[in-house]
């Protein structure tokens, strides 16, 4: 297929490059031309602007940082993408924002799909991340084969606005565990227990969780090196403070959580990586987290 895709950060160059590796022509355009050398480099084509990028496309992917910016791009392609191509958002979005996009995309010509994607950036390097797809049945499935190349696991929700709710949720938990699991590796340092063997006791009981897995062992390693940072766990954290209004849900855990990032934000900066969350813990106890064995960054 003759593809676009727009935003080329941590997330959407890697998918980019996996749609490129199945042998899609793919043009590429981020507001920085640095982002999509390694892209150009395997055979993508940089475009000068993003309308340029979506010109005779069959479907145009975005994957971009916040609700301001999704609708910035979604005013430039969309009325520069042929009538009845597709566009594909792999964007952690707002809702209420997706569904009136979608449905000025249809009022437009254009087919939407909502394809938000969970799992880590270096399940996105490797084409094992998890993709979350809202839209109509028969659009979703003629655009199958695109979802299961960037992913090994698809899920289809519903009409779009459902995927980015669930993605909320699935995010709500992840920023949850990560701080229980700073508290969890505090006590047990704390307790005089050898960190890596708790990690590795936690990782075997019933207290296990994806994240304790994954970000857990960057604590332990100090890099605390994810690519995700402060201002987007902000940002989906306001979803659900959105969701829970909305839907009268008291999302008391959620709620302290926020908090937290918030006072992480303002002591380390809204472009600290989402685990130093748990580095408010390490500086309030005078104690660092770390233990020998555990990697830099994660690799799929």
């Amino acid at each position: 297929m003759k593809l676009a895709y727009i935003g080329l950060g941590n997330l959407g160059e890697h998918i980019a490059m996996n749609l490129l590796k199945a042998g899609h022509e793919v043009a590429v355009f981020d507001l920085n031309e640095e982002s999509g050398k390694a892209l150009v480099a395997a055979g993508a084509r940089w475009a000068s602007s993003a309308a340029e990028a979506v010109s005779g496309v069959d479907a145009a992917f975005t994957c971009l940082p916040s609700t301001k910016a999704i609708e910035a791009v979604f005013a430039e392609i969309i009325p520069a993408m042929p009538q009845g191509s597709t566009w594909i958002d792999n964007s952690t979005n707002d809702y209420d924002l997706v569904v009136d996009l979608g449905e000025r995309a249809e009022a437009a010509g254009i087919r939407a799909i909502e394809a938000p994607v969970t799992g880590g950036v270096h399940l996105a390097k490797s084409g094992e991340i998890t993709v979350i797809m809202g839209g109509p049945e028969e659009v979703v499935q003629r655009h199958m084969e695109l979802f299961q190349v960037i992913g090994n696991r698809t899920f289809h929700v519903g009409v779009v606005g459902q995927a980015s709710k669930i993605k909320a949720i699935t995010n709500m938990l992840a920023f949850i565990h990560l701080v229980a699991d700073g508290e969890a590796l505090m006590l047990a340092k704390k307790g005089g227990l050898d960190l890596k063997t708790a990690w590795e006791v936690i990782q075997a009981s019933s207290g296990n969780s994806f994240v304790h897995e994954t970000e857990g062992q960057l604590v332990l390693n100090g890099s605390y090196q994810i690519d995700f940072n402060f201002d987007l766990a902000l940002k989906d954290l306001g979803f659900i403070d959105q969701m829970s209004r909305e839907y009268n849900v008291p999302v008391e855990l959620a709620s302290l959580v926020r908090q937290t990032y918030i006072r992480g934000k303002a002591q380390y900066g809204g472009d600290a990586e989402s685990p130093m969350i748990v580095k408010l813990l390490e500086d309030a106890c005078k104690t660092d987290l770390r233990a020998e064995g555990f990697p830099a960054h994660l690799e799929a």
